[in-house]
């Protein structure tokens, strides 16, 4: 991808990318691209002292921007929107994209990469989230780990009601510790639903939803191992942690996308009769 492209200009950058490198599937656009070209563009957008979202679906999201169409918003202001489901995947592969620029781009992925981007460069990670005591612990682990990297943050647990007290606070933590990078680990939608509500009042920064991030640094949660993440079980895995929580959403949601995957499908076919089309679905 060209480093020229103009990052101060969202819009202009989503539209400089070449077709193949954007898809559309089970009813969201995604970016096709590696931890590595991810790593690349915060840092380009760091440079630039601009404002940018890098946002990420799953099979997971991809339901809820069905049935929480005021998601719809937040993607559509996303600079980067990450592939973060192996099934996902599978299931592009099998629409014939182009398997060969799929990776999965999730936090637990390329956390050592970041990590030691971060250090090296002595970004200042905000993450704001989770349960009292995570962040400091996690921040502690980090910066032992990764001498020179910069990290404050706050839990999860204010009132996030825009022009609230609690929101207001959280708005000038964030702000006084001049993040370069600021994670938001709230959970899939509230996260997203917090950025989109608050973007104006954000400082520029790399924003990133990145879920229980800091609960896997702090050992609240055990991330999997990455051969599940490859073999596309991860699923299994947090299923088998919290099978309360996780039931739904990995064994009654997908079906809600059937009729999604079968429009995918017949699009798939489509192209295959009428050869020389681009990847990109409209």
């Amino acid at each position: 991808m060209d480093g020229s492209l103009p990052v101060e200009a969202p819009a202009a950058y989503r539209a400089a990318r070449r077709t193949t490198e954007r898809i559309h599937i089970l009813g969201g656009d995604i970016d096709l691209v590696r931890p590595e070209e991810v790593m690349h563009h915060i840092g380009r957008f760091i440079a630039a002292k601009t404002k940018a979202i890098i946002a990420n679906h799953n099979s997971h999201s991809l339901y809820l921007l069905k049935t929480r169409p005021e998601l719809a918003s937040f993607f559509a202001k996303a600079d980067l929107i990450e592939m973060d489901s192996t099934p996902v995947i599978f299931f592009a592969r099998l629409l014939g994209m182009p398997a060969r620029t799929f990776h999965r781009c999730s936090y637990v992925d390329f956390r050592p990469l970041f990590w030691s981007m971060v250090a090296a460069n002595r970004y200042r990670v905000f993450y704001i989230g989770g349960a009292p005591g995570v962040v400091e612990t996690a921040s502690e682990r980090l910066m032992a780990r990764y001498p020179g990297a910069l990290i404050g943050g706050r839990d999860g647990y204010f009132d996030a009601t825009p022009g609230s007290d609690g929101n207001a606070q959280a708005l000038e933590e964030i702000a006084a510790f001049k993040p370069d990078i600021l994670f938001v680990g709230m959970g899939m939608p509230r996260q997203e639903l917090w950025i989109e509500a608050n973007l104006e009042a954000l400082p520029n920064c790399v924003i990133m939803p990145v879920g229980a991030a800091f609960d896997y640094e702090a050992d609240v949660q055990v991330a999997p191992p990455p051969w599940m993440s490859d073999a596309g079980l991860v699923w299994a895995f947090r299923l088998a942690q919290e099978p309360r929580r996780m039931f739904a959403r990995y064994l009654l949601e997908p079906w809600a996308l059937l009729p999604l995957a079968f429009k995918d499908i017949a699009a798939a076919l489509a192209r295959r009769r009428a050869p020389g089309e681009v990847v990109r679905q409209t």
